[in-house]
């Protein structure tokens, strides 16, 4: 059986998450001792247990990728390995160590960063994102045409159809939330983020983040790693790392990264990591593909009975876990 290991972002944290894997596997409970030795604070205790420091940006994003690593721990564990990996947004990191990419350490350490850098940015100015529902690709240019006579706004997110998120100043956000139903859209609504991500407005976070990426070493996938930036799978270091810096202002090719997944002949779809809205937005994708998770005990026991174990990929014994 051939898998797609795809790996959530932030939005995707909730109070508790990993802490049954890791009561259960101690090789998940390893993972996240090791992440606190890297991070400098106890990540698993912003886990489960402190909803008022997981809600910092600089937080929410090791402290997702921490429990994204504790995933692959016990799935290198038990031999169970992808064909591809790809990650939404923070989670191309944790697909990269997946790959034999990157090392956990550097992801670690990357992600605490990429936090600090975004959130300063963020609480700069009153930017925000909105998700456009149900409306055609076709309006999109008019949308953010008429939203952009209020100041800067761009596609975030092309998540999957009928299904957009758009970034920019609050003025033009709000403006895109006024005029999305004449244009189509069944529901427009604000999310609740802490700025305006994935859009020109973080230009500055990523050039602060650049010679950051540029210091950690990065290796050839073992398997491929379909990038945010252009939904393609990259072998040189200088364009993943490239692509990583990119992405901080450009938008998630989402929908195009599951076609690229679906056209290789993906049997399943694993979700590793907390939640399900991957796996939700791979079946609006790619209607008819199967998909499954992997975040306690529970979903893990699901996933090995439609599986039987699928070992034998070479990223199963990939390094830098």
């Amino acid at each position: 059986m051939k898998l797609a290991f795809i790996f959530p972002g932030q939005g995707s944290q909730y109070i508790g998450m990993g802490r049954a894997l890791a009561s259960r596997f101690p090789s998940a409970r390893k993972a996240f001792d090791s992440a606190g030795e890297v991070l400098g604070f106890d990540v698993s205790s912003v886990c489960w247990d402190d909803p008022d420091r997981l809600r910092l940006t600089e937080n929410t994003q090791p402290a997702v990728l921490a429990v994204e690593l504790a995933c692959l721990a016990v799935l290198d564990d038990l031999g169970v390995s992808p064909a591809v990996v790809a990650g939404h947004s923070l989670g191309e990191y944790a697909a990269l160590v997946a790959a034999g990419s990157l090392d956990a350490a550097d992801a670690l350490r990357l992600v605490r960063s990429r936090g600090e850098i975004t959130g300063k940015v963020a609480a700069r100015g009153n930017g925000g994102m909105a998700a456009i529902l149900g409306m055609d690709r076709g309006p999109l240019g008019e949308l953010l045409a008429v939203a952009g006579t209020e100041g800067v706004i761009a596609v975030s997110n092309y998540n999957c159809p009928g299904q957009v998120v758009v970034s920019g100043e609050a003025p033009a956000i709000e403006k895109a939330l006024e005029v999305a139903p004449s244009l189509g859209a069944k529901r427009a609504r604000r999310l609740a983020v802490a700025g305006p991500f994935h859009c020109p407005l973080m230009e500055p976070a990523a050039r602060e983040f650049e010679p950051l990426v540029a210091d950690v070493e990065i290796g050839v996938p073992l398997v491929p790693v379909i990038s945010n930036y252009d939904a393609r799978a990259h072998t040189g270091s200088e364009a993943i790392a490239g692509n990583l810096v990119r992405q901080l202002c450009n938008p998630v090719r989402w929908e195009e990264s599951v076609a690229r997944m679906s056209s290789g002949g993906i049997d399943l779809f694993v979700e590793v990591g907390p939640g399900n809205v991957l796996s939700g937005l791979v079946r609006r994708c790619s209607p008819g593909s199967a998909t499954a998770g992997v975040q306690d005990p529970d979903s893990l026991e699901g996933l090995l009975d439609l599986t039987g174990g699928c070992a034998g990929s070479p990223a199963a014994s990939a390094g830098g876990r």
